[in-house]
């Protein structure tokens, strides 16, 4: 077993142990803090907590038959003091507005220090953090959301600056620089900051209140779970968001960032609801965390088109491992908002389970040349009842122009400033069973190809009453069932010891394709 620390603050930690399970381990296992006996585990990414600051622990891993797996030393940080909210006097009767008390011990609160939310229901609008500071959602600790909008604060898309030379963007909604209202949790330029704990973060969101009329913007655009704005060094550990207006966990321009051992859960039903979307951000981690919800999964982005070409900021060095999604549309998504482009990006170790796609990839003329989509890798992936597992998709029918015939025609364009490029991508290790409608659907521009495509070690087999469903969402792609590997404009593509089971036709149907390598 390979053990490893992925965090850690005052009072906990969570540690990687990797025995080549995916989210959860290959077996249960005992842990033991000092020499005692702490608690069972069963997932590859595990957190403690009640630790003492300013302490040296040892953890050792057994296995349920008492052998030795492996240990780990760590030195939980300092603290100098705890501020617990209800000693401010927030009531935590579910009732009350504890808003301001909240907010009063955080700006209380001193650098290396804690914010302690601890056992009760705390009814909030927005919190804002400070940077510096760590803050304990405790087990039995529930926030939950107002949904008055006229409770919240609105952030403006673009202030214009005094002297009319710059801006300042504050409020943002699917890529594009629009008023939205303030999130329940709200970071603004902060850095270093700690947000951990085993409590709720509850949005409260119904199709009564914030998902009723969802597409229109009503006073501004619905706000996000946790909005964190041009921030960096920001942990958060342990907490389970649910019920979300909109995007769940959405950093924007923000760097060097972890989420750790989360459940983002929202209904299946519920709109826009993405799990976590990184815009123009860099150096993100994402491990360990349970996503089910309405929409994608992960889904990274770097603006529509105003803001990539302005600030030409590409999401990259993002790295996601050991994640379980559930039930959304794509598992872990790529655009379609990608005008600054993506780069450099691993997902690796993680199960994907009743998700319509699985590694999904969209783009579509009119992002842009600085939307680059490169080095882009999927390995060591377990799927199950995933509709279709692969797909890049160029022609995707987003924005009130998605449908026009700039946008969709198969016809070959002049290369321009509004042309995007897909670059090189890799699926390595997959093994995906009861798929339904194709094996991979890559469908890419005529004028710009897709670089290359290169499937290594990939296993797809099929349910046997397969369900039929559209594989990419483009005018002109028909609903199937049972399809196996579709690939057009694509300059290269590589099939090593790529293996389709009850797929019905050839399988690999290919067109424009410069040069096909199977192995």
């Amino acid at each position: 077993m390979d053990i490893r620390l992925i965090m850690k603050t005052a009072r906990s930690v969570t540690l990687e142990l990797d025995d080549g399970g995916t989210y959860e381990t290959l077996e249960e296992y005992r842990l033991y803090l000092n020499g005692k006996e702490r608690m069972l585990t069963n997932t590859v990414i595990t957190s403690l907590y009640d630790l003492k600051p300013d302490t040296e622990y040892v953890v050792e891993v057994h296995d349920m038959h008492g052998n030795d797996q492996g240990s780990i030393k760590f030195h939980t940080d300092e603290e100098f003091v705890t501020i617990n909210v209800k000693e401010l006097g927030a009531a935590g009767d579910g009732i009350t507005d504890d808003t301001g008390f909240i907010q009063a011990a955080i700006m209380a609160c001193p650098a290396k220090s804690r914010v302690l939310i601890p056992k009760g229901k705390y009814k909030i609008t927005s919190i804002f953090l400070k940077s510096g500071i760590n803050i304990e959602i405790a087990k039995g600790a529930e926030l939950l959301a107002e949904t008055d909008r006229n409770r919240f604060a609105k952030f403006p898309g673009l202030i214009e600056s005094y002297d009319e030379k710059d801006e300042y963007n504050l409020g943002t909604w699917e890529g594009n620089p629009l008023p939205m209202f303030a999130g329940i949790i709200t970071g603004i330029g902060v850095s270093d900051v700690k947000l951990y704990g085993e409590g709720i973060i509850n949005g409260c969101a119904t199709h009564e209140n914030w998902w009723h009329n969802e597409k229109v913007m009503v006073g501004a655009f619905r706000p996000r779970m946790l909005f964190l704005n041009h921030c960096e060094k920001i942990r958060v550990q342990g907490l389970t968001f649910c019920n979300s207006p909109a995007w769940t966990l959405h950093p924007y321009f923000s760097n060097e960032l972890i989420f750790t051992g989360l459940k983002v859960q929202n209904p299946q039903k519920s709109p826009n609801t993405d799990g976590l979307d990184p815009e123009s951000c860099k150096n993100v981690e994402i491990l360990g965390v349970l996503f089910s919800l309405g929409d994608d999964c992960i889904a990274v982005k770097s603006g529509k088109i105003y803001m990539g070409k302005k600030y030409k900021i590409p999401s990259e060095d993002i790295h996601v491992s050991h994640c379980l999604m559930e039930k959304g549309h794509g598992a872990v998504t790529v655009g379609s908002e990608i005008g600054a482009g993506v780069r450099n990006m691993v997902v690796e170790k993680c199960r994907f389970s009743h998700t319509d796609r699985g590694l999904r990839i969209k783009t579509r003329r009119g992002r842009g040349k600085d939307s680059v989509l490169d080095k882009i890798s999927f390995k060591d992936i377990e799927m199950d009842n995933v509709m279709t597992p692969f797909t890049a998709n160029a022609f995707y029918f987003c924005d009130p122009d998605g449908r026009t015939e700039y946008v969709q025609s198969r016809e070959a364009y002049p290369v321009d400033d509004a042309t995007p490029e897909m670059g090189r991508f890799l699926f390595e290790n997959i093994h995906a069973v009861n798929c339904h409608v194709a094996a991979a659907y890559f469908d890419g521009l005529p004028e710009q190809k897709i670089e290359e495509i290169k499937m290594k070690n990939c296993s797809i087999s099929f349910a046997e009453a397969a369900t039929s469903g559209v594989p990419i969402m483009a005018n002109g792609v028909d609903a199937c069932s049972k399809k196996g590997i579709h690939a057009t404009n694509v300059k290269k593509l590589i099939l090593d010891n790529v293996n389709i089971v009850g797929n019905v036709g050839d399988d690999v149907e290919v067109d424009g394709v410069d040069k096909l390598e199977q192995k």
